[in-house]
């Protein structure tokens, strides 16, 4: 599993210092604004929550928010972030002490954020996940879309990395190491008799699509908009730079 120490300030301005990460930021928050807006104080784990982008949306919500990753470094930044809100837990710890530990005992919503392109075998994570997680539970996933990742290499020409399965000697830390297949992901999900699909869709279907790069600053909002629209229909889902999934663990 990897950390980002050592570049966890890189890593914070690469993601929400640019269009791709808010435009993910914002469409994760409009997905899950049921549970933000909710009157009733929610149990939040935030999973590999790295520096608290996400937490800090639901704590100041007045949720209770419980957030893990394995690096120090982005708890570093989190904890700053945070520092203001006394419903905020913050431990470091991996996905696989997480769930071993108790930490989703009283989760009312486990958030599993970018983490699943990031582990060596990732859907054993996930069953891991909804076996230990409550009744009731929804579970929030969201990763880095195979898929679409060779969709967008095809666009670009990128043929023979492609044909390396997408695969480089020197991998760059900041680049998702185990990207998922959504048809795999749900088959998993549909292996479980008391798992709920309450709502699934692409994060980034025409963002990472545009040509005219100088647009998507210019546009960001028309694009934000179509992303809404159109993110959560076939088959406009698949084409996601990430795919976002939020089930419900039933009895």
């Amino acid at each position: 599993m990897s950390s980002f120490d050592g570049i966890a300030n890189k890593f914070d301005k690469n993601i929400y210092g640019t269009s791709k990460g808010r435009l993910r930021h914002a469409l994760l928050c409009h997905y899950l604004q049921g549970f933000v807006d909710s009157v009733d104080s929610i149990n939040v784990v935030d999973l590999g929550g790295g520096t608290g982008v996400m937490s800090k949306v639901f704590a100041a919500s007045g949720h209770s928010v419980l957030l893990t990753d394995i690096s120090k470094d982005v708890l570093a930044i989190a904890k700053h972030r945070l520092s203001d809100y006394q419903n905020v837990d913050i431990k470091q710890q991996s996905i696989y002490e997480s769930i071993s530990n108790g930490s989703l005992d009283n989760a009312g919503l486990v958030l599993c954020h970018a983490v699943l392109e990031w582990l060596p075998d990732p859907m054993r994570v996930v069953r891991a996940l909804i076996e230990r997680a409550p009744i009731n539970c929804h579970l929030s996933f969201s990763f880095f879309n195979h898929d679409a990742n060779l969709f967008a290499n095809a666009l670009y020409g990128n043929f023979d990395y492609i044909n390396k399965g997408l695969k480089v000697k020197n991998q760059v830390r900041l680049n998702p190491q185990n990207p998922v297949r959504p048809t795999e992901f749900l088959d998993i999900l549909r292996a479980f008799s008391n798992v709920e699909i309450v709502h699934d869709a692409g994060l980034r279907c025409f963002h990472d699509y545009m040509f005219d790069r100088e647009k998507v600053e210019e546009r960001y909002q028309d694009i934000l908009s179509m992303e809404k629209k159109f993110g959560a229909s076939h088959p406009y889902k698949y084409l996601g730079k990430y795919y976002h999934c939020l089930i419900k663990k039933c009895a």
